[in-house]
Order: structure tokens, then sequence, then C-alpha cells
């Protein structure tokens, strides 16, 4: 089993630098994934009402602490915010459905999951007539976390952050708030390294987390064409030097490049694998190497919720 190393927040609460992603993980699935991640030595496991499989994953985490394998203290359970529920009003009762579904008291970090809000409602993608934009609604991110800085002064989550935020939107977070996010979650691969986000991120003390990175292969939008970041040559030359597989070594890249990395998978060699990138170190040539990848390379656009004023990624740069 591998000791995961931390790292503080800017609240003192400590965060493993690697954790298992469940987006896409089928209800079915996902169960088993946790089970497996916990045994391998995840204690980092991060979900969303969104991937609508948090009751499958509260299952697991149950299974896990009856069985003596680990403690709540033991493990950070993250969860999200969906577009749908950020008027103020339903902060609150959709955290609190989220609780219930992991069989949690509290969760260690609730996200923002995004700064667009959609038209309000258990319709997690509320499509206009045309079946391809969503539905927007006018609540501002800046209400929303008004009402995660209650939620946190109650308990109910011990740290509050964001996602999908560009840093014109953290800064006027930052600028209208009393408590500042501890990490924003976003889109970070070799292909979409996030180094000026990052930075920015880094001198207001919010760590970032790093969401699809290995470049999310399995997305249901991808073209035959597109490339795929494990099978890069580059990527597969390094692997042999370090006798290492090709996603261990884009994962401790990030680590290297201070990120925390979320990958997802429901195979239990690769859930061990990914984990398995404590014991060795990236030379500072080979970092060189992968961070030329970068090419602006994103995957998860939210195009659905383009032309909303809050979309973060159609007007900044970063």
């Amino acid at each position: 089993m591998v000791r995961v190393p931390t790292i503080k927040f800017n609240n003192g609460f400590s965060f493993p630098v690697i954790g298992l992603g469940t987006w896409k993980s089928q209800p079915g699935q996902v169960t088993q994934a946790v089970r497996d991640a916990i045994d391998c030595g995840y204690r980092h496991i991060d979900c969303a009402h969104y991937y609508q499989n948090e009751g499958e994953v509260g299952q697991a985490i149950k299974e896990k602490i009856a069985e003596g394998v680990v403690k709540r203290d033991d493990l950070f359970i993250t969860s999200k915010l969906w577009a749908t529920y950020m008027r103020p009003d339903l902060v609150e009762p959709t955290l609190r459905l989220s609780l219930k579904n992991l069989g949690l008291d509290y969760l260690d970090l609730y996200l923002v999951h995004w700064p667009c809000a959609l038209k309000e409602g258990d319709n997690l993608m509320p499509f206009g007539p045309d079946g391809v934009r969503a539905i927007f609604s006018d609540v501002d991110y800046l209400d929303t976390w008004k009402a995660f800085e209650q939620v946190n002064k109650k308990g109910l989550a011990k740290s509050i952050g964001v996602s999908n935020f560009n840093k014109r939107q953290l800064e006027r977070l930052l600028q209208n708030s009393t408590i500042v996010p501890v990490t924003n979650q976003i889109e970070c691969h070799p292909y979409l390294n996030q180094k000026k986000l990052t930075a920015f991120c880094k001198s207001k003390g919010i760590t970032v987390t790093a969401y699809s990175p290995l470049g999310s292969p399995d997305r249901p939008w991808a073209k035959p064409d597109d490339p795929v970041l494990t099978q890069d040559p580059k990527v597969l030359a390094i692997a042999k030097k370090y006798n290492k597989t090709p996603a261990q070594v884009i994962l401790r890249y990030l680590v290297q490049i201070g990120v925390v990395p979320i990958p997802k998978s429901v195979t239990k060699s690769r859930i061990q694998e990914n984990v398995n990138i404590f014991d060795f170190e990236l030379a500072a040539e080979d970092v060189a190497v992968i961070d030329t990848f970068d090419c602006n390379g994103r995957v998860c656009e939210f195009v659905e919720a383009i032309g909303h004023k809050h979309h973060p990624f159609e007007n900044d740069e970063y």
C-alpha cells in the first residue's frame, strides 16, 4: 500500500497530493473502484452531484470504514455544487443531499463546480429549444460563495473552493469574500499545463487540483484522430527511461509542477499504477520536454454554457 504525501491548504487542513476521480465512472463499477483505491492507499476521493454516482461511492466508503481499513478522519472526500443549484438558498440542501448519498456527516471539501449558473431544477442540463445550449440562470457566483461561507462556518464542509474559475473570476471572488478558496480544480495535463493560472493561484494561496490529468482519452466526444497523451513517443521514451508507465510519468510530472492530479479509473491495475508515483522523480530535462507539449489543448469546454456571461473560457487568456 502506497503512503500518499499531503500538502497544506491555506486554512491548515491537509490535502493528499493524488486522488481518485469518479467522473464518468458507471454506478455499477464505481463502488469497486473506490474499494480498490482505498486498499491501494488512496485517501482522497473526488466526487460531484453531477456524476450521479455518489450513493455508490458512499457504499464503498462505508464498507472500508466497517472493515477497519480506514477511519473517516483518514479520508478526504470532495463534492461539488452543480450549476443548476447555485441559487444561495439551494446550496445547503444540495450539499446535504450529497452528504446523505455519501453517508457522511461532513465533506472535507465542497466546490462550486462551474462559475456559470444554469436554470434551477433537478434537470442537470436544462437545454433550450435548440438542444445544444443550456438555459442560463442569472445567479452570480459571488452570491453562491456567500452561501458556501455559511456551510463552511456550520462545519458541513471543512474547506470550500471552486472549479473551472479563470483568473478574472478568482480576482473578483477574492475582492468580494471573507474566505479564500482553498483550491481551484481545473483541467490540467501536459497539453494544457495551466502554468499561468497555477502561478496566479499560488500567489493567492490557492492550491490547484488537476482534473482530466491524462487528457481524458475516454471522453465521449473524442475524435479518432485526437492525440492521446499516453501514446506520445516522447512520453513513451521517458517512461522507458524510468521503467514506469506513460500514465505514471504524466502524473509524476503534474505533481512536480505543483498540482494535485485526480485520475479516474475503474480498473484495479490502473488505480494501483496511478498512485505508485512516489518512488521516482523526473529529471529537470524530462520535465522540460513535457513542458513543450502545452498547446492550449482543452478537452472540457462546457459548450452547453457558451455565451453565458460567466463562461470561463471565452474571453480570457487564462
